[in-house]
């Protein structure tokens, strides 16, 4: 018989809750007990309707950890289906003539700053990025941050900015200087030390990737903290030039050509992403 002041379905409901709004930390059944005045025994098959809801609504995955610091959490993502779905529906918007812009660029400032678009976004980068086990989610002070931040709260781990310039509030700071692919020339990118421990693995996020030059400036500052650049996710880059400089690296749209006379987008989800 069931005890505590809560019903199941009130169980099942605050769990769904505290999962869904706390997407990558781990939550023990302790934890859980307290907060439901319910025994870890009641709690255990509640998790389980739990696990199995979300996998057959195919919205993320309930993992168990065991031992003495185990507990449950829960990892948001998309079934194949869903993503391609979505990444579809993405490129079709970003095909519309009317986002063109002098020299042959794309607007998306506005897509990228919606929740409803970002979080799908996150969810299927961080389903490839989770697996090199990152300790930090790193980008540079762009476009990109809201995609990075997404990313980073999905995976729970912290989230590092590189600035232009160096900050008084920030303490002492190391700096790279790199090539932009995108035709800018010359740019800089600055981290205080304390923002990166020595030896940590980090994944970089960011909203478009031509000639890859501020992935290898990333990879270039992360030697500085003997970091290392486990993988690399962007929404959009060009198809040219096909080797970048940044090496391997996964995006969710690949741009093959925007005619700014014409008003012709030539813009599709990476059908890399879908090879079963």
């Amino acid at each position: 018989m069931e005890t505590g002041k809560f019903r199941r379905s009130q169980r099942i409901a605050a769990m769904t809750s505290l999962l869904g709004n706390n997407p990558g930390r781990l939550f023990s059944l302790t934890e859980f007990s307290q907060q439901l005045d319910t025994p870890k025994s009641v709690l255990s098959e509640d998790i389980s309707i739990v696990k199995e809801t979300m996998k057959v609504l195919a919205i993320g995955e309930v993992q168990s950890v065991a031992g003495a610091k185990g507990g449950i959490r829960f990892i948001p993502g998309m079934s194949l289906h869903r993503q391609k779905e979505f990444l579809e529906k993405l490129a079709e918007e970003l095909r519309q003539h009317h986002r063109i812009l002098p020299g042959s660029y794309l607007y998306y400032s506005d897509l990228i700053s919606l929740p409803a678009y970002v979080q799908p976004m996150a969810e299927i980068l961080a389903s490839y990025m989770k697996q090199s086990k990152p300790q930090y989610v790193v980008t540079v002070e762009t476009k990109g941050i809201p995609l990075a931040f997404a990313v980073a709260r999905i995976l729970d781990k912290p989230f590092v900015v590189a600035r232009r310039e160096s900050l008084m509030t920030e303490g002492p700071t190391v700096s790279v200087n790199y090539v932009s692919g995108s035709g800018n020339g010359m740019q800089r990118m600055v981290l205080p030390r304390r923002a990166i421990e020595p030896g940590s693995r980090v994944v970089m996020v960011d909203d478009f990737m031509r000639g890859g030059g501020t992935a290898k400036g990333m990879q270039d500052l992360m030697k500085e903290f003997e970091a290392e650049v486990t993988d690399i996710g962007v929404l959009m880059a060009s198809k040219s030039p096909e080797t970048k400089r940044g090496g391997r690296y996964t995006t969710l749209l690949i741009l093959e050509n925007a005619e700014e006379e014409t008003g012709k987008v030539d813009l599709y989800p990476n059908p890399e992403l879908f090879q079963e």
